[in-house]
This record gives C-alpha cells, structure tokens and sequence, in this order.
C-alpha cells in the first residue's frame, strides 16, 4: 500500500461503532477482550469496518511476557499495594495502566487475504486520524519509541519528546485491530511509578532474558497537559469520531448479532481460562465474574 491508500482508508468508509454504553454484556473488564477477538471474525468475515471505544477503572493490563517476571507474584503485589486490579490480555507486549482518565481505541479493519496489510500502514491509520483529532490544538505527534515508558515499541505516540499513547495491532481471522491506549488526563506519573515498581519488584535487579523497561516517569505525560487544554476521554473520542465524520465516513450503531454473541461468548470463556492458567491464586475473582 502507498500513503494514498493509507489516506483514502479514513475517507467516504462506514464504520459500525461499539462501546461499552451499548454492549449487553454484565462484565465489563474481561469483555472488552473478547469483544475485540469476536469483531476481528466479523470484519473479516463480512468485510465490515468497526469502531471500538472502552474505558477502564484502576486496572493494569499485563502482556503474556509480563507473566514471566521471576518474581511475578510479588510484582502483583504492588500493584494491588496502588489499589489497581490486573488481568493478562490475550496478545503479547508489556503492561499498560487503564483508569478513567485513559480512552482505548481500537480501529477494527477487514484484510485481503491476497495482500496482506502491511504492519506500518496499520500503524500510519492510527497515527493519521490521531493527528487529525488533535491538529485544532496547533500540535502534532511523532511516532517512535520512547525507549524508559512503559510498554515502549517503535509506535509509541509523543509530542516534544514525551509519550502520551501506545499502538498495538492483532490480527485474526482476515481481521486487523489497531489499537491504541490514550493518557488524556490524570496522573500519568503515578501510573509511570506503578508499572517502574511493578518491574522493580518482579525483577529484583535480576537478568532475564526478556527485557523489561525501566520505567522513567519523566518521559510521559498526558494529552491535556501536551496540548495545554483541559480534556475529557469523552472528548477525545468525539474527537476521533468528529474526524471520520469530516472525512465523508458514516458511523452507525454496532449490531450485537447471534452470530457475534455466540463467538464473544466462546471467547470470554477463553479469557478467563487464560487468567485462571496465567494468574492462578493471585487473579482477581470480581473480574471474571
């Protein structure tokens, strides 16, 4: 793909929306997850695009490397000590604080089975419709790593130097999320020292072949104090969707069909298996609930 197709993707396209304020599911942790692998399915079954906004509560959301810190369960510990809850998501990467004031995002795209998207282009949708969200404000994100954040990776969103956002992509099915953890507000430096505790106390300064970051609260901050504004998660997302809307897309209602509650349900029940396996006495019993 070239950047006009990366251009045209965010122009005259029509997206099913879905977030947590219309799904009719009682748990709304575990849910989310699964809801993300069932949409997958769906897009690239009936070659739909779909919108996939959900917000969070005091919750640190661990990647499947996370789970092989030689002192993982003391590594817990702190975060319940921050009063956070914690689940292992079913993809790789490294732990991510949600609360209220963090806005996930995900951009649910069908894929050509004959031409594969390429990772960066997914990436450079992302990046684009962000940058259009925020350009009103006079300012522009970067993407690269920032190397002492949590959960660094070469997309790491950041303006002036200091990180405000994470993309990750899953692909399933001929599906293709990209996803996307936005810090909109709140207190990105106490987030910052959990997950640098959270690291310290499962490492005790001992060498694994896995690299965990060293977490510098210092180079992270939020959205609202990079733009210099006051800003609400729900501003931000009517940001993203206002944008599509000016690029000609339509948005409409996500249908819960049959068929997609069907696949969610199998997948919740995979999401809970692999915390029970992952987590085992340590899993927070109200989140799988």
């Amino acid at each position: 793909m070239n950047p006009t197709d990366t251009k045209d993707f965010l122009t005259s396209h029509s997206y099913e929306l879905y977030e947590s304020t219309t799904m009719p599911f009682t748990n709304k942790t575990i849910s989310h997850f699964a809801l993300t692998d069932s949409l997958l399915r769906y897009v690239g079954k009936y070659k739909k695009n779909s919108l996939h906004f959900w917000p969070t509560s005091n919750l640190v959301i661990l990647g499947m490397m996370d789970t092989k810190l030689p002192y993982f369960k003391d590594a817990l510990e702190v975060i319940k000590n921050y009063n956070h809850s914690f689940i292992v998501r079913n993809s790789g990467g490294l732990a991510v604080v949600g609360d209220e004031g963090v806005l996930n995002f995900s951009l649910i795209l069908p894929e050509d089975t004959q031409q594969k998207m390429p990772i960066n282009t997914g990436y450079e949708f992302m990046l684009q419709l962000i940058n259009e969200a925020i350009k009103p404000f006079g300012k522009i994100s970067e993407a690269y790593e920032i190397k002492n954040s949590y959960c660094p990776g070469d997309f790491d969103l950041s303006i002036d130097g200091k990180k405000f956002a994470g993309i990750s992509q899953r692909r399933l099915k001929s599906g293709v999320a990209i996803m996307i953890y936005i810090s909109v507000n709140g207190n990105q430096e106490k987030r910052a020292k959990m997950i640098r505790d959270f690291y310290q106390a499962g490492l005790k300064g001992e060498t694994v072949k896995w690299h965990f970051p060293s977490v510098d609260p210092s180079v992270m901050a939020t959205l609202e104090e990079l733009l210099s504004i006051s800003l609400t998660v729900e501003e931000m997302k009517q940001l993203i969707l206002d944008t599509l809307l000016q690029k000609n897309c339509t948005i409409s209602p996500g249908d819960y069909s049959s068929e997609l509650l069907t696949d969610y349900n199998e997948g919740f029940e995979k999401m809970i298996r692999r915390n029970q396996q992952m987590l085992g006495n340590s899993i927070d019993k109200e989140l799988i609930e």
